[in-house]
């Protein structure tokens, strides 16, 4: 897990408003930052409270969107219309 330990907090802090976002596959997070699923889910554990982590978990798995395999054709953006614009500060819960 050496790239875990050379990212910047700004780049943990998009990883993980990425991950949370609900139309941005993994995919997009592994060709930003080249992390895999798993590091991704490593780096949330690590960085996010116990409950936290557990209610994205449950979000995340098996969400089609989340996995370009089971996304549908159509979906083709890593960047939902909704999502806000990163300024670099620590997420703050919504």
């Amino acid at each position: 897990m050496k790239k875990l330990k050379n990212l910047s907090t700004e780049s943990i802090d998009r990883i993980i408003e990425m991950a949370w976002e609900d139309r941005t596959p993994f995919d997009a997070i592994t060709a930003q930052f080249g992390l895999s699923e798993k590091e991704v889910i490593t780096l949330m554990r690590r960085e996010m409270k116990a409950s936290s982590f557990r209610m994205w978990r449950e979000r995340v798995q098996g969400r089609g969107t989340k996995h370009s395999a089971k996304s549908p054709e159509d979906l083709d953006r890593f960047r939902s219309k909704l999502q806000r614009n990163i300024t670099f500060n620590k997420i703050s819960k919504r």
